[in-house]
C-alpha cells in the first residue's frame, strides 16, 4: 500500500507545476463513502407530507384565510370612510352647489330661449335669486323679497287727481310700462344676489356664516344640552366657575371651526382632484387644513363624546372615524 503523505505530495506537486487549485484534489486521499443513499422520503423537504390530500387541504385554509384578512380589512377601510370628504350629507350638498337644480340651465336652452325671447322680456337667468334660501353680499331672503316690493310701490306712476280729465288707457300704459321695468329690475338685481353668480371667495364667505348660524353655541345651546358632568367634579366641593356671557356670535367653538375647515378641505380637494394634480402647494395646503381639523376632531372627541353637540356635528357635516383616527396621507 502507497504511503498517503508521498501520494498528497505528489499531488501537490502536480499542481503547482500545472497551475491547478489544490482543493479540487485534497479530498482524493480520502476513502469513498460506504453507507447507502437516502430513501426518497428522506429527501423530500420536511415542509410537505406524504399525504398530498392534507397537505393541499392546508394550503386551500391558508389560501382562504389570507383572503379573509384581505376582506375584512378593506371592509374596515370601507367603514372609516373617506378621510378627506368623509359622507355628503344635504348640509354638505348645500355647501357645495353652485346653481340650484331649478334654476340650472343648459347652453342650448339658453340660447332657444334667447332668441325667441322678445327685447323687451329680459333673457332667463341661470340662477333665480327667488329660488335660494341663502344670497350675496349678507342679504336674507326676507329682506330681499321687502326691498324689491318697497321699489316697485315708491315706482308706482301717481294718478291724477283730477278724475274727470284722466285718460284710462294712458295710466293702464304707463302701469304695464312700470310693471316690465319692475320685472326687469326684479331679474338684474336676482342676479347680482344670487351666488350661483358668485366667485369662490364669496360663496366661502356665505358659507362660513351659514356654519356660524348653525353650529355657533349662541344658537345650539338653546336646543342642544352639554355632556354631563363627570363624577370627580360631581363630588368635588370646589365650585366651578360660571361661565362667561357671550358677546356676539360664536366663531371660536371646537365645532364652529371644524365646520369651517371642512368647507375649505372640500374647495381644495376638487381643485386638487381636478387638472391641478401636480400643484405642490395646493397639496401641503390640503395637508395642513386636514391636520388641523384632525386635531381639532380629537380633542372634541376626547372633551364632547356621546354629547348631542358631537351626535349633531358628525352627522350634519358627515365626518366619518377615518377623518380624526389613523394617519391622514393625501395621494
Amino acid at each position: 500500500m502507497a504511503n498517503r503523505t508521498t501520494f498528497q505530495r505528489s499531488i501537490r506537486a502536480l499542481c503547482e507545476n500545472a497551475k491547478l487549485p489544490t482543493h479540487r484534489w485534497g479530498n482524493l486521499h480520502r476513502g469513498f463513502s460506504t453507507s447507502s443513499c437516502k430513501s426518497k422520503s428522506q429527501q423530500q423537504s420536511h415542509g410537505v407530507s406524504e399525504d398530498l390530500y392534507a397537505y393541499n387541504h392546508s394550503r386551500q385554509r391558508r389560501a382562504a384565510n389570507v383572503a379573509r384578512k384581505v376582506e375584512l380589512r378593506e371592509q374596515r377601510i370601507a367603514a372609516l370612510g373617506d378621510p378627506i370628504r368623509g359622507v355628503t350629507t344635504p348640509f354638505i350638498k348645500s355647501l357645495d352647489s353652485q346653481q340650484h337644480s331649478e334654476a340650472t340651465t343648459t347652453d342650448e336652452a339658453l340660447a332657444n330661449s334667447t332668441i325667441t325671447s322678445s327685447p323687451k322680456e329680459p333673457p332667463p337667468s341661470p340662477a333665480y335669486a327667488a329660488d335660494e334660501n341663502h344670497l350675496n353680499y349678507y342679504f336674507t331672503k326676507p329682506e330681499f323679497e321687502g326691498s324689491l316690493e318697497y321699489s316697485r310701490v315708491l315706482s308706482e306712476p301717481l294718478l291724477s287727481t283730477d278724475r274727470e280729465r284722466a285718460d284710462p288707457a294712458q295710466e293702464a300704459e304707463e302701469a304695464r310700462a312700470h310693471e316690465a321695468g319692475h320685472n326687469i329690475a326684479f331679474e338684474a338685481v336676482s342676479r347680482i344676489v344670487s351666488l350661483a353668480n358668485a366667485n369662490n371667495k364669496e360663496r366661502t364667505r356665505a358659507n362660513v356664516q351659514r356654519i356660524i348660524a348653525t353650529f355657533g353655541r349662541h344658537n345650539t345651546d338653546t336646543f342642544l344640552r352639554p355632556k354631563a358632568p363627570s363624577l370627580q367634579s360631581t363630588n368635588s366641593t370646589i365650585a366651578e366657575p360660571k361661565p362667561t356671557p357671550r358677546a356676539g356670535p360664536d366663531t371660536g367653538s371646537s365645532e364652529v371651526q371644524i365646520g369651517i375647515l371642512t368647507a375649505k378641505i372640500r374647495i381644495l380637494a376638487d381643485r386638487y382632484e381636478g387638472a391641478n394634480r401636480n400643484d405642490k402647494v395646493n397639496k401641503r395646503n390640503l395637508r395642513l387644513l386636514l391636520h388641523r381639523r384632525q386635531k381639532l376632531l380629537k380633542y372634541m372627541h376626547k372633551k364632547e363624546r356621546g354629547s348631542q353637540r358631537w351626535t349633531n356635528m358628525v352627522e350634519t357635516l358627515g365626518l366619518t372615524e377615518a377623518t380624526w383616527k389613523d394617519q391622514i396621507a393625501v395621494q
